[in-house]
């Protein structure tokens, strides 16, 4: 929903503005129409990619578009699909799996049987890989906002390899030179990468 996304607008290394997308998008505009001059750069707060906004028209024209682009309160965002036997309210979709017969006889002597062992077993692989998921998106969002606004500024380099290296400590000190809003914004992204 792009109405109630949460992003960070820059003027070159200067936030201009934080918050829902229609609040940036108006922030934006009144900046390019005071005659800002500087790059205005807008990131997605969950994962820092560009955002771009069709900011033509009144500031009634982009707040209406914005609004226009949220699915509906009552609009499905899942398409429905006719479902057969089982249990609907659960969501639960059959599917092959395929196992040895070792596999098979093990998975049917376990307490509840096949299916509630194997949703455990899911269950606890996704929960051990959640860490290292949020390490990564973090390191990606991190990495992808540096490389836009301080690729060119003292410490990059080091601060980069530190964000990676997991190293926190590091990672401050090669980007304490940078202007104040470029580091918060930095270190905001990347505080999952140090946890």
């Amino acid at each position: 929903m792009v109405a109630t996304l949460a992003c960070t607008a820059f003027v070159g290394t200067r936030r201009l503005a934080h918050g829902t997308a229609a609040a940036v998008a108006l922030a934006v505009k009144a900046a390019l129409e005071r005659g800002e001059d500087a790059p205005i750069l807008i990131f997605d707060d969950s994962d820092a990619r560009a955002v771009e906004f069709d900011l033509r028209g009144t500031a009634q024209d982009v707040a209406a578009r914005l609004s226009e682009q949220a699915p509906a309160a009552h609009e499905s965002l899942v398409d429905e699909v006719p479902r057969g036997r089982g249990r609907p309210k659960l969501g639960v979709v059959p599917r092959e799996v395929t196992l040895l017969p070792r596999h098979w006889e093990w998975l049917g002597a376990q307490p509840g049987g096949a299916s509630v062992v194997l949703r455990q077993l899911v269950d606890a692989a996704r929960h051990a890989s959640e860490a290292k998921e949020r390490v990564r998106a973090a390191q990606e969002a991190a990495h992808r906002f540096m490389t836009a606004l301080a690729g060119n500024l003292p410490g990059y380099e080091d601060a980069l390899r530190a964000l990676y290296a997991g190293d926190k400590a590091r990672f401050e000190a090669a980007s304490d030179a940078w202007p104040v809003d470029v580091r918060e914004y930095a270190v905001a992204l990347a505080r999952d990468a140090f946890a």
